[in-house]
């Protein structure tokens, strides 16, 4: 079994598509067949093959397409499979078409010709070679598929790369079929090609490649089960092969990354700053800003390995843990909205999901570890019985009791299995492959993949895997008499259901008391019986287990044999002959680190959309294996690359590459990220410091999404504007990290965020009264007396104006201007009795003190130190120091303001509104 998978599974990497069909009996060497297009010239040839000519002739004319014949309700009343997988039903369909008598005349080939009418137009010309072979398909006696046919073992595409130099060069594509029983066919003709970027290069249907603009993509064939890209460049400069540049490639992920990058002729920036790396990795790995303090010691340190000692710190920090658990429940799946009555108290499901995922990071548990738990999990802990079961999971409900916490201490995450999006075997294939697989299997539900090798079939025989759990719809069969009785044990419980015996079950369980639980549980299958009609209607919800399953790609398993129908397909997620879990995860994480991953969309993983860098996604796979799935070797990987540490400062052969890694793009931060950042900037020194190691007031901590994880905490509605992922699907699209305008709205002008930066623990006020400064809030974040709070800043606002007329009058009788002062002095009484008048009049004191300390531009900076005030505001927003320019600026603003607090909180405030503070750079 091993090396059938392993010939399988490879081809999911390689350029030559390995299709598992059994040995394979043919030699390299063996002489290669002409086209179809040479051999059907005239009708003299030998009876075309319905596999290897007929149908994909038909979807090289685009019959089978989803826009025509291949659609659900077909055209015409004439219906084939869409991209032709189903062999005997389009052969049936077919054969009502044709006319053995007068072959010629047959309806397939006069719609396609146009002599009878064809809404599809026409398809093929009159004595052309597909003419031609149609033709004699139907004068042979338009044979069928052959029993036990040879089945496609490669398409050979070359060449395996194309290099081209200039616009308008040509590359013609060749591709040979090579097939179980030694066949070897020139099939270029029968494929379908596409381009997956047609501004760097085109592709005919004949498979005639013309170069476009510099760049890289691939392009595909398409063959029988076969996809196989071809990679596609042409350089963006002349620095390429032999005229690159030497540059510095301290690891193996550098030398694979510039190894692609020679290629192309891009040139990798230069590293990045101490202060921009700081920044970079401290956001990436933890979701924090690093401290004020924390980035002055940095910057001071000249060690030469201060960089791998700081990640390798980062990594043992509690944000570390709190993000990537919060990254693994977005690809796990924890929704509130689909957890709902999955525990008999509401809104516990997602915090015990969350707790489960967080303990197993904190102990850097193996990935593959942390999904087994996953994959098998069951309600009950091994030998637990039911009443076990209910005695132990009722202590999470009790008051004072263990609570999410003490689920983390079970076995399994068995809610996984209990979600309302999980319940239907089709829908866990589908989620399954998503979060496991990084792959879209979906359309193989209903019709062949058409950008992979899985057929309706493969995924229909997959799906085996997932009819033996029943997800907590009650106790398991062998308890369900306990369960009545325990039901019973209550009072008022009689007749209830649902709801109703729901709440009072929640109610019992809080008070104390044991209470019965649903489970989620495993059945055996079945030994596979000759003509069982039970079998072949197993129920969809694991009533029913069928006697087989077939592993993706990979042998058909007889599920009797294992107690759990799921230990094979975890077995078979974790063998090093499976690249596509490995891949998956590296893929998420490389994806998290960068712009994009290293395929793109992240969880998108097919034959037609290839790795920009296969021999990166290869070795980092492997080594993630090899390191026996140790999540944090792979951090270490990646973030002690030179590549990860490029700078974002574009040279002029990079400014446009955003997928080949030679620079840092600019990312948006994500939600829970951008959100406690606002906060921690906010925050004096001392709780910006507990900032860092406390989680349980962070946006990065909360367990649940989905709209009923909505308003539970302060954060929830910027979480929403910043697009924390829904979690509605397995999907990684469910999350958005794109700018909108609502999020610039709530930086400059939210309640809630200006509400914190005038917080009593806040910076400004610590600040403040650091400095000696009169600090008066603008806002009223504590909500303790909104009326005084409007008469602060009214009295701030008259102190302001009166300080400035003083000033002005000092001017004007320094000059010897009479006529200005006694208007300005008009001025200045009025003002007084305003200020009187509406009760927030400043003392005289007040006035005077501010007003000695405005006599020159400099003043409001003379009572504080003003280089060490901005400084500091730098560095805990954008984790360096100003410049020269950047310090003049914000001196010369404070100087302007109305009060030296007011001139702070807008410092303050523009660094939290400008782009470098809201992206990772």
């Amino acid at each position: 079994m091993k090396k059938r998978l392993t010939m399988s599974l490879l081809s999911l990497a390689s350029v030559i598509v390995t299709v598992m069909a059994g040995p394979v009996a043919t030699a390299d060497d063996a002489p290669v067949m002409a086209s179809v297009a040479q051999r059907f010239v005239t009708t003299e040839a030998d009876a075309p093959d319905f596999q290897k000519h007929v149908v994909p002739l038909l979807g090289k004319l685009g019959c089978n397409g989803r826009s025509c014949h291949g659609s659900f309700q077909g055209r015409g009343g004439f219906r084939l499979s869409l991209f032709g997988y189903d062999f005997k039903t389009d052969h049936d369909e077919l054969y009502g078409r044709l006319d053995p008598e007068v072959p010629a005349d047959s309806m397939i080939l006069r719609k396609a010709l146009m002599q009878d009418q064809h809404e599809g137009g026409q398809r093929m010309k009159d004595g052309s070679w597909e003419h031609h072979l149609l033709l004699r398909w139907v004068q042979a006696g338009a044979a069928d598929r052959v029993d036990n046919p040879p089945t496609l073992t490669r398409l050979e595409v070359t060449p395996t790369e194309i290099q081209f130099s200039a616009e308008g060069q040509t590359q013609q594509l060749k591709a040979v079929a090579v097939w179980t029983d030694g066949t070897r066919e020139d099939v270029t003709t029968l494929c379908r090609f596409q381009t997956n970027d047609d501004q760097v290069a085109d592709i005919s249907q004949e498979g005639l490649v013309v170069a476009n603009a510099p760049g890289d993509t691939h392009v595909v064939a398409f063959y029988d089960s076969a996809v196989v890209p071809v990679p596609v460049i042409r350089p963006v400069s002349p620095q390429f092969g032999d005229n690159y540049p030497a540059v510095a490639m301290p690891t193996k992920v550098d030398e694979l990354v510039v190894q692609k990058l020679r290629k192309v002729g891009i040139v990798q920036s230069e590293t990045c700053t101490d202060a921009e790396f700081l920044r970079r990795v401290s956001l990436d790995v933890t979701g924090t800003l690093p401290t004020a303090k924390e980035v002055r010691e940095f910057l001071a340190d000249t060690t030469p390995d201060k960089r791998r000692r700081k990640i390798d710190e980062l990594l043992e920090r509690p944000g570390y843990v709190s993000w990537w658990t919060t990254k693994l429940c977005d690809f796990t799946g924890n929704s509130d909205d689909k957890l709902n009555n999955v525990t008999p108290v509401q809104a516990e499901a997602s915090k015990q999901w969350y707790a489960w995922i967080h303990k197993r990071v904190q102990e850097n548990m193996p990935y593959d570890k942390i999904v087994e738990g996953i994959v098998l999990a069951v309600s009950r802990n091994p030998g637990e019985s039911y009443q076990d079961y209910c005695t132990n999971v009722s202590k999470l409900y009790h008051k004072g009791g263990p609570g999410a916490a003490g689920y983390a201490d079970r076995q399994g995450l068995a809610h996984f299995w209990a979600r309302q999006n999980f319940q239907t075997s089709e829908d866990r294939v589908i989620a399954f492959a998503y979060t496991f697989l990084g792959t879209r299997i979906q359309c193989a539900q209903c019709h062949k993949h058409p950008f992979d090798q899985w057929t309706q079939d493969d995924f229909k025989q997959f799906e085996g895997f997932f009819k033996g759990t029943v997800g907590r719809q009650n106790a398991r069969p062998d308890a369900k008499e306990d369960y009545d009785k325990m039901v019973k044990g209550f009072e008022g419980t009689e007749g209830l259901k649902g709801n109703d015996l729901r709440r009072i079950l929640a109610e019992q369980a809080q008070k104390g008391a044991t209470i019965p639980l649903a489970e989620v549980y495993s059945v055996k299958a079945q030994p596979v019986r000759k003509n069982n009609k039970n079998q072949k209607n197993a129920d969809r919800r694991g009533g029913n287990v069928p006697g087989t399953a077939k592993i993706l790609a990979g042998p058909v398993i007889e599920l009797a044999q294992y107690e759990d129908v799921r230990t094979p397909l975890m077995d078979w997620l974790r063998s090093p002959d499976n690249p596509l879990f490995a891949k998956a995860f590296v893929n998420r994480v490389w994806a998290a680190y960068f712009n994009a991953g290293i395929v793109q969309p992240s969880d998108d993983l097919n034959l037609a959309n290839p790795p920009v860098n296969a021999e990166l996604l290869d070795y980092l796979a492997k080594g993630f294996i090899e390191h026996k799935f140790d999540m944090k070797w792979l951090h270490r990987e990646i973030l002690n690359s030179r590549t990860y540490q490029l700078s974002w400062i574009p040279n002029s052969t990079n400014r446009l590459d955003e997928k080949n890694f030679s620079r840092a793009v600019p990312r948006r931060l994500p939600a829970e990220v951008a959100y406690d950042i606002m906060v921690q900037a906010s925050l004096n020194d001392e709780k910006n410091a507990e900032y860092v190691t406390q989680m349980d007031k962070r946006a990065l901590a909360i367990p649940g999404a989905g709209l009923r994880a909505r308003g539970r905490t302060p954060a929830d509605y910027a979480l929403t504007v910043f697009g924390r992922s829904i979690r509605e699907s397995n999907c990684d699209c469910d999350r958005t990290e794109e700018p909108s305008l609502l999020q610039t709205i709530y930086v400059r002008n939210d309640s809630q965020f200006l509400a914190q930066l005038d917080a009593n623990d806040g910076w400004l006020a610590a600040t403040a009264k650091a400095q000696n400064l009169t600090f008066t809030r603008r806002s009223n974040p504590d909500g303790n007396d909104a009326q005084q709070d409007r008469r602060n800043q009214a009295k701030a606002r008259f102190t302001a104006q009166i300080r400035k007329l003083k000033e002005r009058i000092a001017e004007a009788e320094k000059a010897g201007k009479e006529a200005q002062v006694k208007s300005l002095k008009e001025q200045l009484k009025k003002i007084r009795e305003q200020a009187d008048k509406s009760g927030a009049a400043p003392t005289e004191a007040e006035t005077e003190t501010a007003a000695t300390s405005e006599a020159a531009p400099s003043a409001p900076t003379s009572s504080m130190n003003a280089d060490e005030v901005i400084s500091d505001a730098y560095l805990r927003t954008l984790s360096r120091f100003p410049t020269a320019d950047e310090l003049q600026t914000a001196k010369t603003y404070i100087a302007e303001s109305s009060d030296p607090v007011e001139g702070i909180r807008g410092v303050l405030w523009a660094l939290l509104n400008t782009r470098e503070f809201i992206v990772n750079h």
